[in-house]
């Protein structure tokens, strides 16, 4: 059997001058698929970010992964492989949420995450007996075949080493698709740390990406995955919460272990905004910041860089919103951030809020890309929530805010990693694209694993670098330690 698997970009075109950003991680979901299948079949995978795909073939079976901004490529593409004759399969963040809409270009369409759908799927397909829907009830990661490197293009990447050893998150923010897509089972899971590590020794190089949408979700699972990893000699990136960097030991035995820069999702310096979004409701805007200074601190005290993320327009933003947001991360020495406008994605608490409230400006969904504001916000026009947006990014990567965030860190050596870090990661955009072009990407991997571990600390924090515990308590952090998510489905990584 001829199986062809695709994630497309938003455009055919896509892979033609494309952002480091989208040549980072390759398609490990579709990966993970692939491992299933029989050693005789015939498998391709496409990634429509860093290649263009080729129609001109004839697969029995096509696999296309589908999120919301390239939804409209997908079923471009769906269409034309069923023409031809191809059982096409739709899956993903964006079918789950509309597979009404996913069923007008799919003989089958998958709900929810697959490892028991996609098994289940490819047996009726092998006795011609495929159904259109498959929704996922069931969930392990016991048994689950480890991704299919060999169909990898690893040389497209800048982070080939991307694992995930989790799916989905404890936690259910209103803005998030994770409810809506690990609804009818169970919405936070883990694989078992021996199979995790063995799979770790296996990729080559020292760098690691971890795409878990919280790798600190489950503190057992993450003292013993960070106690395995403890002198392998690796460096690695990863996503975690604020809470979790406060409580307990976990981020100085992961620091001790390799981590050196962190994905934090502080989202808003808003209490009130984050008590609208369901994703806490303990504090209010002073305990707030302080834990977040407190996290920021305990992280660069570890010599653990900090990728922030924050979400502007929700309702209590304003247009002061961004100058302020941008002075405070510059303030306290954050290496990167990445900046984002509301997107009420379908299926989503948020989407649902702002749907009855009548503030929904479009469902084109080439504009829910974090770009664009596609609702009413509260407190200014889309058009200058789109500009503040922009704005950010400029004022934050400006080099005048990169030498004062750089002077925030206390030592020289950290300064200079800080200016080599963000600077080399948005001010040298020509040398990036010159490097994309010539598919010469991983060349640089020793550079980032140098720039990485240049500030690393070989001692834990002090207990004043920690802040009080109590600031950090988060009403959901006490979840069942078990998880599930789409590998890499919304993990951003730096800027």
């Amino acid at each position: 059997m001829k199986v062809k698997m695709i994630l497309p970009s938003r455009t055919a075109r896509a892979a033609a001058r494309r952002s480091i950003k989208y040549s980072l991680f390759p398609p490990l979901g579709l990966a993970t698929l692939a491992g299933y299948l029989d050693a005789d079949d015939e498998v391709v995978i496409q990634d429509g970010h860093v290649e263009h795909i080729d129609v001109d073939d004839d697969p029995d079976l096509v696999v296309i992964e589908v999120y919301v901004s390239s939804a409209r490529r997908a079923y471009q593409l769906a269409d034309h492989y069923r023409a031809g004759g191809a059982h096409v399969c739709l899956g993903g963040l964006h079918v789950t949420a509309l597979p009404d809409e996913a069923a007008a270009h799919a003989d089958s369409v998958f709900v929810g995450p697959g490892e028991d759908t996609w098994p289940a799927f490819l047996a009726d397909f092998r006795a011609g007996r495929p159904r259109e829907r498959y929704c996922s009830t069931v969930r392990t990661l016991d048994g689950a075949p480890r991704p299919r490197q060999d169909l990898l293009k690893r040389h497209l990447y800048l982070v080939p080493n991307s694992i995930v050893v989790s799916r989905g998150c404890p936690h259910d923010c209103d803005f998030c698709y994770k409810p809506g897509f690990f609804a009818g089972g169970r919405s936070f899971y883990l694989r078992r740390v021996d199979d995790a590590l063995e799979e770790i020794a296996e990729l080559p190089g020292r760098h690691l990406y971890f795409l878990d949408d919280d790798l600190f979700g489950s503190p057992p699972f993450a003292r013993a995955l960070f106690d395995g990893l403890r002198g392998a000699g690796r460096v690695w990136q990863a996503a975690g919460t604020a809470q979790a960097v406060l409580e307990g030991d976990l981020v100085e035995r992961a620091a001790a272990a390799g981590l050196r820069s962190l994905f934090v999702g502080f989202e808003t310096l808003s209490a009130a905004n984050l008590r609208a979004q369901h994703k806490r409701r303990d504090l209010d805007d002073d305990a707030q910041r302080r834990s977040y200074e407190a996290a920021v601190r305990r992280l660069h005290e570890l010599g653990v860089m900090v990728n922030a993320s924050f979400v502007f327009g929700m309702d209590e933003d304003d247009a002061s919103v961004f100058a302020r947001t941008v002075d405070w991360a510059v303030s306290q020495g954050i290496e990167t951030a990445t900046f984002h406008i509301l997107t009420p994605y379908p299926g989503t608490a948020l989407r649902s809020r702002l749907v009855a409230a009548g503030r929904i400006l479009t469902s084109d969904w080439d504009l829910y890309d974090t770009r664009h504001a596609v609702f009413a916000p509260a407190r200014m026009t889309p058009a200058a929530l789109e500009r503040g947006h922009a704005r950010a990014y400029r004022d934050f990567y400006g080099w005048r805010a990169i030498a004062r965030s750089s002077a925030a860190h206390a030592g020289v050596r950290e300064r200079l990693r800080h200016l080599a870090y963000a600077g080399g990661w948005k001010k040298l955009e020509p040398f990036w694209d010159a490097v994309i072009q010539t598919e010469r990407v991983p060349a640089l991997l020793p550079l980032l694993e140098t720039v990485l571990d240049a500030g690393a600390r070989r001692r834990p924090a002090t207990s004043a670098a920690r802040g009080p515990a109590t600031s950090a308590t988060h009403a959901d952090a006490r979840l069942p330690t078990e998880r599930l998510s789409a590998a890499g489905a919304h993990h951003p990584a730096a800027g």
